[in-house]
């Protein structure tokens, strides 16, 4: 990588993540965490999380040039984050700032096999990080900059996203295509309160890929849907209408491609039917061919050898942009995305799963088994070759084509 300049930056943030193993799988927290009990783990993987660190090495390990650009402190911790980091490749850390009077960032993942994870988490040095903090000159020439969770960046979220909006401004404004991933704001704390929707509204007119959860989508547009789905009232598993209905907001908003990431349910993706919007998605995106405009799919994950699901979403995307920075058709794009996503979750940290590109692709040339879609796509048209559910929309449209 050293030798190449960066076709993607990754900027955002960064911290260390310690995972304790757990010995066996366990039928709810509600069992084990009690007040006064000890519970026996076994050694804690120590490895760096957060958007930078999680897309930012999923997409070396994939083969993609990559530049991470992520703030920690002078402290042990920090310290930390670039050893594992430079162990990837020491190139890999020259767009790391080092904040003398910054604490580092660090997250306590319990991840026991059985149950979805839960994090106890410091955002430390991520509370301070602007759009100073990115150094333009270092982005110009990339195809990709992608950004991710600015819900536990203090400053990414303050004055309805404004710091936000003016570096995706900036960095669109260069010709590179911009791509934004959400984290799950604590309801409550002050991520919590912030009106979503606006900083949504400030952003995504510079936002060309938009990666959300779908829990993180509806939080942000439907806070009233996510309460009642949290006190049992609502249903957790979406239908295509739900999708298609968030999808066409985050589209109104300005973003051109809308990826939906739905956990262990797959990934649905939408994109803009405007020509003149999807010309003016920078490097990356501009050139591809007209069969990305006005695209709507659906994909269940495939089939994987379940060790942790920690990071996920992250590698998921990774899997995008690198399909992306391909060529490849909306059809293989998708695919290509919950491959990386299935691969990573088999090894207990973020991306320790992950293989090279061309092993993802063997892997899928020889018949990897998707899990049965659990979503009700009703209407929609399944094409096998695919394994993906196309809308009624794009259907047509395919015909027609």
């Amino acid at each position: 990588m050293s030798k190449q300049n960066p076709l993607i930056i990754v900027a955002g943030h960064i911290c260390v993540d310690i995972i304790p193993a757990w010995p066996q799988a366990v039928e709810s927290f509600a069992a084990v965490f009690k007040p006064g009990r000890l519970n026996e783990v076994g050694p804690a993987l120590v490895s760096t999380g957060g958007a930078v660190s999680n897309t930012g090495i999923a997409l070396h390990r994939l083969g993609v040039p990559v530049q991470l650009m992520g703030k920690v402190g002078p402290d042990l911790f920090g310290r930390a984050i670039l050893d594992v980091v430079a162990g990837y490749d020491p190139a890999l850390t020259e767009g790391m700032i080092v904040d003398p009077t910054a604490d580092s960032s660090y997250t306590l993942v319990i991840n026991p096999p059985g149950v979805d994870r839960i994090f106890l988490h410091n955002p430390g040095a991520n509370r301070t990080f602007g759009a100073a903090d990115v150094d333009l000159a270092k982005v110009r020439g990339a195809k990709v900059f992608h950004f991710g969770y600015p819900p536990i960046m203090r400053r990414m979220h303050l004055d309805d996203g404004a710091e936000l909006a003016t570096l995706l401004r900036a960095v669109h404004d260069l010709g590179v295509t911009t791509s934004l991933d959400m984290a799950q704001p604590d309801p409550t704390a002050e991520a919590g309160r912030v009106d979503w929707r606006r900083v949504l509204e400030n952003a995504l007119p510079h936002v060309d890929i938009f990666a959300p959860s779908l829990d993180e989508t509806i939080f942000m547009l439907d806070r009233a849907h996510y309460d009642a789905i949290q006190r049992g009232e609502a249903a957790r598993t979406p239908d295509v209408d739900l999708l298609h209905r968030l999808a066409q907001e985050l589209l109104d908003m300005g973003a051109a491609v809308v990826a939906l990431k739905l956990g262990e349910l797959g990934l649905y993706l939408r994109t803009t039917n405007n020509a003149e919007r999807l010309a003016a998605a920078g490097a990356l995106i501009a050139p591809l061919h007209a069969g990305w405009l006005g695209r709507e799919l659906l994909t269940p994950c495939y089939v994987a050898n379940l060790a942790g699901t920690t990071g996920a979403g992250d590698c998921t995307i990774a899997g995008l942009l690198t399909s992306l920075l391909h060529g490849r058709p909306a059809e293989e794009a998708i695919l290509d995305a919950t491959a990386v996503g299935a691969a990573s979750v088999e090894s207990p940290d973020a991306t320790g799963g992950v293989p090279t590109w061309e092993a993802v692709q063997a892997r899928r040339a020889a018949g990897w088994e998707k899990h049965p879609l659990r979503i009700n796509a009703g209407g929609w048209t399944p094409d096998a070759a695919h394994h993906l559910w196309r809308s009624p929309a794009d259907a047509s449209e395919e015909a027609q084509a």
